[in-house]
C-alpha cells in the first residue's frame, strides 16, 4: 500500500512531489484529476507509480458516486476532510489488495480512457469538416 499525505489544497502552493487533486465541494465531489480546483483536497505521494496507482482508485470511487453518502450542506453540499481520510485510506487498501487484479483494472482504465480522447478527436474533426462543407456550400 502506498504512502500519502492528503490535505486541504490552497491556492497558489506548488508541491515538489507528484500529487492529486480531489474535489471537495458539490455534487462532483470526489472527482480526482492532475490539476488544482479551487476546492480540493490534495493527495502527496512518494513516487508518480504510486500517484497514478491511487488516480485510478480515486477515479473509480468518484464514478461510482462513492462519495455521496457522505456530503454535508443543504445548499451546496461538500466533502470533509475527516470523512475523506477515514474513508480513503481503508477503500484504497482494500481495492489495492488484489496487486495483479488492481494492475489489470488500471491498464483497462488506461485503454478507455485513450479510446475515449480518441473518440472525441474524431467526433471535433468529423464537426471541423461539416462546417467547412457547409461553409462553402453557403458561399456559392
Amino acid at each position: 500500500m502506498p504512502n500519502f499525505i492528503i490535505k486541504t489544497h490552497r491556492k497558489d502552493t506548488l508541491y515538489a512531489k507528484p500529487h492529486l487533486f480531489i474535489l471537495n465541494k458539490g455534487m462532483n465531489s470526489g472527482k480526482p484529476q492532475k490539476l488544482p480546483f479551487t476546492n480540493s483536497f490534495v493527495v502527496i505521494f512518494q513516487n508518480e507509480t504510486d500517484c497514478e496507482s491511487i488516480y485510478f482508485v480515486a477515479y473509480s470511487l468518484w464514478q461510482t458516486k462513492f462519495w455521496h453518502q457522505f456530503l454535508c450542506g443543504s445548499v451546496i453540499p461538500f466533502l470533509r476532510l475527516p470523512d475523506f481520510k477515514n474513508e480513503f485510506n481503508p477503500k484504497a487498501s482494500l481495492m489495492m489488495q488484489e496487486h495483479e487484479e488492481h494492475q489489470k483494472n488500471v491498464a483497462t482504465l488506461k485503454l478507455l480512457e485513450q479510446k475515449e480522447k480518441q473518440f472525441h478527436e474524431n467526433i471535433n474533426l468529423i464537426n471541423d469538416l461539416r462546417r467547412s462543407i457547409l461553409y462553402r456550400y453557403c458561399r456559392k
